[in-house]
């Protein structure tokens, strides 16, 4: 249950900064139709991610609670790009490739017609 505390706590961490970062990022662009506070959100979270994940790899650190208030908590509400993007690089790592592009091209597919299928539906109702 303490876990799932730490989960919450750096969700609400995650999401904050996400917030307050993709605000002032479009507050920047004035006008540019390009969603760079999306980008730049998934880009660093992805970058965050594997810089932890390195270090917890070789280092043996951010075990238990620590890791999941870091990984699912505060990058999971920053961003579930950092997860897609660090799963993928680990398939590519360890050599599955077929796995990796075949994940890659399912999360993408199926993410955009998912976005897709729920923005028909709420035009239909």
């Amino acid at each position: 249950m303490e876990k799932l505390l730490w989960v919450g706590i750096g969700g609400f961490v995650g999401s904050a900064l996400r917030y307050g970062l993709g605000g002032w990022l479009a507050r920047l662009k004035s006008g540019w139709s390009f969603p760079i506070e999306t980008l730049v959100i998934n880009v660093t979270g992805c970058l965050v991610i594997g810089f932890l994940a390195g270090i917890a790899e070789t280092r043996g650190v951010f075990a238990g609670t620590t890791r999941a208030f870091l990984f699912i908590g505060v990058l999971g509400g920053y961003t579930t790009f950092s997860t897609f993007g660090y799963e993928s690089f680990q398939l590519l790592r360890d050599g599955q490739i077929t796995t990796a592009v075949l994940s890659v091209a399912l999360q993408v597919t199926l993410g955009l017609s998912a976005v897709w299928a729920g923005d028909a539906l709420a035009r239909l109702i």
